[in-house]
């Protein structure tokens, strides 16, 4: 009995890429970025060492992944997004598995290369390689709904660590969750990373060939080290490292600085409204902007929406409620466009042939950045007060867009 023709208009596969790739954000995000804070209980409670200590490895992490992330274009030349994306699952499960198993602090830092390496391969910029080859003009809508997978992650891991850990211990706890990430993402890049739209005779968009148009795009491509000396490229690393830092810095400490007016659980409720309006946020930027449009000028005006709302944050005085929520909202509305927004704007400045790599170097930056945001805030509490911290991050945010400003060609 001979096989039915292939279809002639197959169903356009990259939406289900996209989808795929929320997915790995979810985990990724999940581990890699929500879960240290939340280890840093597990160990201090477990081996009894100096919070300094485990907060030093956090920075470790971070730094470590930035270093990666600078490599990742190499290493998805050499492995493939889907091996390389295999490669991060199973580096994720078997670092914070480390995490939990370190019993002297030695064995901790050490714990941070393989976990580090880990959140590098399934984070921002990897994200970014897996739903580019298949969206031209509607990558700004793919991209929101894959980062949106990152605050899903957030909410769903938080909880989840801290449930898991509590009944069945960090050891146990991190082996479940790390080999989650590991299966789930081994299957994941076979189905979904492994070919391209050419595999299945698509373009991007799912358009025919003569209505696929591109983006208007730089002049040339700037091979090595002339990429660090565009303007474009520079402004958008410096924006996002001081953008990342103030975010960073101030999220780590909003909860203790919520609890008091609004209680513990409170406090819970209004960390879950910022993630909701993070969502809400990237989703209209992803949707609603034209392609035509000056993306710049929106991520000038995503900053803009979160110094107000830091600054909101400030005249609550800690105490007025009504104030208090409304600034939530206007930074919780930025959150996560500070990581879809550089993608897109990258797409539209450069060629394809150094799109890659400068995403991979600006998510490099901004990490590195924001691995030492929790303790330059934490010493600037010390130092000045909590009312110092929303000043410090309404000046960083009104700094990166006037940064990002500077690029415009």
């Amino acid at each position: 009995m001979s096989l039915p023709p292939p279809a002639d208009n197959p169903p356009f596969r990259g939406w289900r890429v996209a989808w795929a790739a929320f997915a790995v954000a979810v985990f990724g995000w999940g581990i890699g970025f929500y879960g240290p804070p939340v280890f840093l209980l597990a160990v201090q409670q477990a081996r009894g060492w100096p919070v300094s200590l485990i907060a030093s490895a956090i920075t470790c992490h971070f730094l470590i992944s930035a270093l990666v992330v600078a490599r990742l274009p190499a290493l998805h030349r050499q492995f493939g997004v889907a091996g390389g994306t295999r490669l991060g699952g199973v580096l994720a499960g078997l670092g914070v598995l480390a995490w939990a198993l370190a019993t002297e602090p030695w064995q901790l830092f050490a714990a941070t290369l393989i976990s580090g390496a880990g959140w590098a391969m399934t984070g921002g910029a990897a994200i970014n390689a897996m739903v580019a080859p298949w969206f031209s003009r509607r990558r700004p809508a793919a991209l929101s709904l894959a980062y949106n997978g990152a605050s899903v992650g957030g909410a769903l891991f938080s909880p989840l660590w801290g449930t898991l850990i509590a009944g069945l211990g960090f050891p146990q706890a991190a082996l479940l969750l790390g080999a989650a990430i590991a299966g789930v993402l081994w299957w994941l890049s076979g189905r979904y990373f492994a070919t391209g739209p050419e595999a299945f005779a698509q373009h991007p968009d799912g358009l025919p060939p003569a209505s696929v148009t591109a983006a208007p795009r730089a002049a040339a491509v700037l091979p090595g080290g002339l990429l660090w000396r565009d303007r474009g490229f520079l402004t958008l690393a410096i924006a996002a490292a001081l953008s990342l830092f103030a975010q960073i810095g101030l999220i780590v400490h909003l909860f203790s600085l919520m609890a008091g007016p609004l209680g513990t659980q409170g406090a819970g409720l209004a960390a879950g409204l910022a993630t909701v309006c993070a969502v809400l946020g990237r989703s209209l930027a992803g949707w609603l902007m034209p392609e035509s449009g000056e993306r710049r000028l929106v991520a000038a005006g995503n900053h803009a929406v979160q110094a107000a709302g830091s600054l909101l944050l400030l005249a609550s005085g800690g105490e007025q409620v009504p104030l208090l929520l409304a600034g939530l909202v206007l930074f919780g509305l930025g959150l996560g466009n500070l990581t879809s927004l550089p993608p897109m704007i990258v797409q539209r400045e450069f060629t394809a042939g150094d799109t890659a790599r400068a995403v991979a170097l600006v998510t490099a930056c901004g990490q590195a950045a924001y691995a030492f945001a929790p303790a330059g805030f934490g010493l600037l509490r010390e130092a000045a007060g909590a009312p110092a911290l929303f000043i410090a991050a309404a000046v960083l945010q009104a700094a990166a867009a006037l940064v990002v400003l500077a690029g415009r060609r």
